[in-house]
């Protein structure tokens, strides 16, 4: 995929905020936009790999996908930059793992409008710094994502949501690698996938029943906690057992950010971005803080 009219679009100077859906709180206002390239440059089933521009439709990257029995360990909704630069793994991360592990390779365009690589689409070829595990989450501040190599995974044969009002802790003890694990409270929603045969045993087994699909999330705040302490929660609520992403009515508690941790972020800034032309104001601490630990 040729990036250069990305990077020609981005330029060297003047502040600059990128976009796509605008399904994860939009550009910055005020500032010159740009969009990132779309569409699924190659798709390689036998390596289990796709190249992508970050400006893909998930929904779009996902029917193509679908055609060779494989999908991507990515939120359904927006683009595909969009969910990488936001961090923010889907209700599936008990079973398919953070999103961070799904960017093998990225292409992006630096402060200095240049075309940088970081990774590989094997990890036998990477070698340095592992820069793709930092521009997830990093909301675009360090670098516009213009092309991106994922890693692809089977697509399950068949796949359920279940509830129980057991208690959800010891459910997700019972269960064999299940897909997703939520809680709100009272109920527990569990979803399994699988040879259909070996999810109906395995829902037997445990005494769930069948469910429609999973509660609604609550909006008002999105944070973090150690898995632990799921039964410690208040309120309307819903927890992502054995992950501890809460999904609340309420904004998220107060957190102190450290020092050590603020100064850290700035000299990155600094070192990617020296005159803050990259989406800025972001305040990408605190953004992260809300999100996932990603």
């Amino acid at each position: 995929m040729d990036l250069r009219g990305f990077a020609d679009e981005i330029g060297a100077s003047g502040e600059v905020t990128v976009t796509g859906a605008a399904t994860r709180g939009g550009p910055v206002p005020g500032v010159r936009v740009v969009r990132a390239p779309t569409g699924v440059d190659w798709l390689r089933g036998d390596e289990m790999t796709v190249c992508c521009g970050a400006g893909t439709l998930v929904v779009d990257l996902d029917e193509a996908l679908a055609e060779v029995g494989q999908s991507v360990a990515i939120p359904p909704s927006g683009t595909v930059g969009g969910a990488l630069a936001a961090g923010r793994s889907g209700l599936r991360r008990l079973g398919y793992g953070p999103i961070r592990d799904t960017l093998l390779q990225a292409r992006y365009v630096s402060a200095e409008g240049a075309v940088v690589k970081a990774g590989g689409p094997t990890v036998k070829n990477v070698s340095g710094f592992d820069l793709c595990r930092l521009l997830v989450g990093s909301w675009g501040t360090l670098g516009f994502l213009g092309e991106v190599i994922l890693r692809t995974r089977p697509r399950a044969r068949h796949e359920q949501w279940f509830a129980t009002r057991d208690d959800p802790i010891e459910t997700y003890r019972r269960l064999y690698r299940p897909t997703s694990v939520l809680w709100d409270g009272t109920t527990t929603w569990v979803l399994l996938e699988g040879h259909p045969d070996d999810v109906a045993a395995m829902a037997a087994a445990v005494g769930v029943v069948e469910a429609a699909g999973p509660p609604s999330l609550p909006a008002g705040g999105r944070w973090s906690i150690p898995p632990a302490d799921v039964r410690s929660l208040r309120g309307t609520f819903v927890v992502e057992v054995g992950v501890g992403i809460v999904h609340h009515t309420d904004p998220p508690p107060a957190v102190e950010i450290s020092v050590a941790v603020r100064e850290l972020n700035r000299r990155l800034k600094h070192n990617f971005d020296p005159t803050g032309r990259l989406n800025p104001g972001l305040d990408v601490v605190a953004r992260t803080l809300r999100c996932d630990g990603t």
